[in-house]
């Protein structure tokens, strides 16, 4: 890792004083942790709002940065339309996918939730994750970058170290 301005207002790799301190995803637990998270945490798409919580949960897995999952409550449902289709993860169980549908804007596949998600997971029950490679995601303020790759989710802000897994050359790991 080299010194070179990461875009954010401090070097690559580490946070920018008074910030949140850096976290390595090679350091997140595997199978993945459950953490609460209470920032501020937005998903826009265009002007309209779809999510807006400060009780979000975090989803920690080995070489993937962050995926916030939001509370049901504190989502324009009016805004999403289940989408056919499920994945399985073998922690937490069969992932389902919703639209956001804005007026005569359909956004595919722009969120998933876990309706019966498995044990130790039962707290993302009610709860639902962006793409923010779909849909405008913000930390705090701070507008999220995608994790490389059309299957993962992650969330990555200015603290999350890589290498992460979902680019070019990165499945086997």
């Amino acid at each position: 890792m080299d010194d070179r301005d990461d875009g954010a207002g401090g070097p690559r790799g580490r946070a920018p004083t008074g910030a949140r301190p850096a976290e390595s995803v090679w350091d997140y637990p595997r199978p993945p942790g459950l953490t609460a998270d209470d920032r501020h945490v937005t998903v826009t798409a265009g002007p309209h709002v779809v999510a807006d919580t400060r009780a979000s949960l975090r989803v920690l897995e080995t070489s993937h940065p962050p995926v916030f999952y939001v509370p049901r409550r504190d989502v324009r449902v009016s805004f999403l339309r289940p989408r056919p289709g499920r994945t399985h993860c073998e922690w937490k169980g069969t992932a389902s996918y919703w639209d956001v549908v804005l007026d005569d804007v359909v956004v595919p596949r722009a969120a998933w939730s876990y309706e019966e998600p498995l044990d130790p997971y039962e707290a993302l029950r009610g709860h639902l994750a962006f793409y923010p490679s779909a849909v405008r995601c913000a930390v705090d303020g701070e507008v999220v970058v995608a994790q490389e790759g059309d299957f993962y989710g992650g969330w990555i802000t200015r603290e999350i170290e890589g290498p992460f897994k979902g680019g070019p050359g990165t499945w086997g790991w």
